[in-house]
């Protein structure tokens, strides 16, 4: 039996979880949350049988995006212990919530494209922004891509709805050495929305112009970007992704363009326009690999995760047929409900897996020093 002893310096009413090479680096694995002690200590017993010899760890409040931080809210190393030692006793400075504090000096650079970039497509105009890594314009490196839909709820103050906060989630990400991605961010047309990312359904938006808004993102504003900006222009670095109807115009556009995009971020899709799954999927010689980052909340309504499952169902079944080569990770929020709240919290996850991880149990989101996790 193993001691694992924690001294807390900050009164923090949320339970606590220890994770490590014993438990798959699950943040949230209810065997292995701590007893409290008091207000500030706390206590967990683990059976031999659960742990290797040279332990490697690190402490929670139930999430990576609340992991442990020292008293200067610093990322901490992981922790290492021998099991031979048969107790080891630790201690919390401070602790993330919801990903932050963020540190402003891994800020993204966020610029305006331009104000009225031309649409020929559908002949009309639409400010877009590019969020650059904090380091872009004293580096030489080229960067991997993500075009997200609905830039005006993605990190200006102001939205209606809120916004992902995906500048300060960036911001972390370049904290723990997963910055070096570029987000071309498109504002989405108001009252032309629904019609630009309804594919072809024109039950749902009169006069759907979904084939024309994902020509151009394809063919007029990423050669653009690719033109203007230091990008790694290939179809493995670059991505698309949104949420709700933004998520389904995405999932259209790498059907349809697997030759250009690899990654789809795809969060709460408004699968409902598509109950049957008839998407246009093109049937390749050689299939095209693609990764697939899926997100639903339970709390969004009945039937979102039960579309996102059969969803699941379809891409496999796809797979099977040689039409594609998935790669899927699927992330259920039992809490989640239809909102830029949640899809702020799943974002950086969802970097992470996307860009930088190509393990089958990634652990989110790894710090800068060599060591293997938050």
């Amino acid at each position: 039996m193993m001691r694992f002893e924690l001294y807390t310096e900050e009164q923090d009413d949320r339970p606590v979880y220890i994770t490590g090479n014993f438990n798959g680096w699950n943040p949230r694995d209810y065997r292995f949350r701590l007893k409290s002690a008091d207000q500030r200590h706390y206590f967990i017993d683990i059976g031999d049988q659960w742990l290797p010899d040279d332990i490697e760890y690190k402490f929670t409040k139930g999430g990576w995006e609340n992991v442990e931080l020292d008293a200067q809210g610093n990322i901490t190393p992981n922790r290492r212990t021998m099991k031979a030692s048969g107790r080891a006793q630790d201690g919390v400075g401070k602790w993330r919530l919801n990903w932050g504090p963020f540190k402003k000096e891994y800020d993204p650079i966020a610029e305006v494209v331009s104000e009225e970039f031309y649409m020929p497509q559908l002949d009309r105009s639409r400010k877009v922004w590019v969020l650059l890594p904090y380091d872009y314009y004293v580096s030489d490196k080229s960067y991997p891509v993500l075009y997200l839909q609905d830039a005006q709820n993605l990190f200006n103050e102001g939205s209606n709805y809120g916004n992902w906060e995906i500048d300060k989630k960036l911001s972390v990400l370049a904290e723990y050495g997963r910055g070096d991605v570029i987000v071309v961010a498109i504002e989405h047309g108001s009252e032309d929305r629904i019609r630009e990312y309804i594919f072809d359904n024109d039950h749902v938006a009169n006069g759907s112009e979904g084939k024309k808004y994902i020509r151009f993102i394809t063919d007029t504003l990423k050669p653009f970007v690719d033109q203007h900006y230091r990008t790694k222009s290939d179809r493995d670095n670059t991505g698309i992704g949104g949420s709700s109807l933004g998520a389904l115009i995405s999932i259209y556009s790498g059907f349809l363009y697997p030759e250009v995009y690899s990654k789809l971020l795809i969060f709460s899709p408004s699968l409902w326009v598509e109950p049957n799954n008839n998407f246009p999927v093109m049937n390749f010689r050689n299939p095209f690999a693609m990764k697939i980052y899926l997100y639903g909340g339970e709390q969004e309504g009945s039937k979102m995760v039960k579309r996102l499952h059969i969803f699941e169902d379809y891409l496999k079944e796809w797979d099977k047929k040689n039409f594609f080569d998935f790669e899927l990770r699927t992330s259920i929020n039992p809490e989640g409900t239809h909102s830029e709240f949640y899809w702020s919290q799943e974002f950086p996850r969802a970097i992470e897996w996307l860009f930088y991880n190509n393990t089958e149990n990634p652990v989110e989101v790894k710090p800068r020093q060599k060591s293997k996790t938050l």
